[in-house]
């Protein structure tokens, strides 16, 4: 069974940082895609970055590069999310996901709460 876990998130100011960590756990996933999203109050659910876990490529939505890395740990079967210069518009509910052999993201922790105060 797989299971991610988020952890991680809390309150910070704006032009704080903040590290999730995502533990994955219950298959390999060195063959698939590892992802951050994100959802606001109101809005739907944001694609943040994403990494392939075999050949560490990355992609990130607009606002958020030069500022988020995501990254991963083979060992501890880990990714993060590693979140500089937070600004008010980041606050979400952060989510990790997993790819399935069809390669869609089908996996999903249970989210983590990350609000910056302006």
């Amino acid at each position: 069974q797989v299971q991610l876990v988020e952890s991680g998130g809390g309150l910070v100011e704006a032009g704080d940082s903040l590290r999730l960590s995502c533990a994955a756990s219950g298959r390999t996933f060195r063959d698939y895609r590892m992802g951050w999203f994100r959802q606001a109050p109101g809005k739907e659910r944001d694609i943040v970055a994403t990494i392939n876990w075999r050949s560490g490529s990355t992609y990130y939505l607009d606002s958020v590069k030069g500022r988020f890395t995501i990254s991963r740990d083979n060992a501890k079967n880990t990714v993060y999310l590693q979140m500089n210069n937070l600004k008010p518009e980041d606050t979400a509910v952060y989510y990790c996901a997993a790819t399935g052999t069809l390669g869609s993201f089908i996996y999903w922790g249970q989210g983590t709460q990350v609000t910056v105060s302006s």
